[in-house]
């Protein structure tokens, strides 16, 4: 049993802790008005380095009641359409659970999407199958040095993309449009003109288009984000390229829910840079 124990919210979002059984905090988050974002795990084995999630590494997976009742437990459930893995966890590392909670959303008529990192890729080739409403893979480097320090427990580079690719070759560009790579610019450490160069022949490879999402910084952990103007740069540089890109919108850039601040500082109260934080 999942309950809801406090809501922390800006003028955008709303970010829902919750506990578990055993006492466990996980979160979720709901914004645009109609997406909630569910986590899969109490924190993650991935550790990607630049995320305050799995900074502890995993606790346990969720079972699939305890990911259903994330949504069953929202205060803003009639309002809910669409729900996204996006959360705490790496949701292929907790599969047969998410994979029940799924069909669950989908026998609600909810929409289902999904981020990971495609590891382990016999998972990824089962999730890319699945009546989704769209799958976005979490590259972050486009060198398998670079991915290594950034996500340490991923499986190699070459070969996520190689299931990746085996599947898009498919389907058709419209079906396409459904799956997108997802590249979090972090400064000075994947936001060469080379390697944008190299995420550009990648997604070009793939007939996918890009995410580009820019980081959050997080107490405790050294990556810095890119000014506006970097991030604009590589924005545009990447379109220079016939690549199909989209910025991180202004829900994803909170301190409240932004990519991968979940679980951080217990969200400090006060104004910031978007306005009060209050919790309920």
């Amino acid at each position: 049993m999942v309950k809801l124990k406090k809501t922390i919210h800006d003028s955008l979002n709303k970010l829902y802790e919750l506990e578990t059984e055993d006492q466990n905090t996980i979160e979720a988050v709901f914004y645009r008005g109609n997406t909630l974002c569910v986590s899969s795990q109490v924190g993650c084995p991935v550790k990607c380095t630049f995320c305050a999630s799995g900074m502890n590494g995993l606790i346990r997976n969720l079972s699939a009641e305890e990911i259903i009742q994330q949504y069953e437990s929202s205060p803003d459930r009639e309002n809910i359409t669409n729900i996204t893995f996006a959360g705490i966890g790496e949701p292929l590392l907790n599969w047969e659970n998410v994979k029940q909670a799924f069909w669950q959303f989908k026998e609600k008529g909810l929409k289902v999407s999904f981020y990971t990192t495609g590891s382990p890729t016999a998972r990824f080739k089962e999730l890319l199958n699945l009546p989704h409403s769209g799958v976005s893979l979490s590259l972050h480097a486009v060198s398998e040095e670079k991915r290594k320090k950034l996500i340490p427990y991923g499986e190699p580079i070459d070969k996520v993309l190689s299931v990746f690719k085996e599947h898009l070759s498919k389907l058709s560009n419209r079906k396409r449009k459904m799956y997108s790579i997802a590249y979090l610019l972090i400064n000075g450490e994947n936001d060469t003109e080379e390697e944008l160069e190299k995420l550009a022949e990648i997604a070009k490879d793939l007939g996918v288009g890009v995410s580009l999402l820019k980081y959050n910084e997080i107490e405790g952990i050294p990556y810095k984000t890119t000014s506006d103007e970097e991030y604009e740069r590589a924005f545009l540089f990447l379109k220079s390229k016939g690549v199909k890109t989209t910025l991180s919108n202004r829900y994803r850039t909170r301190k409240i829910g932004g990519c991968g601040t979940l679980m951080i500082n217990r969200l400090k109260r006060g104004e910031g840079k978007y306005g009060a934080i209050k919790q309920d």
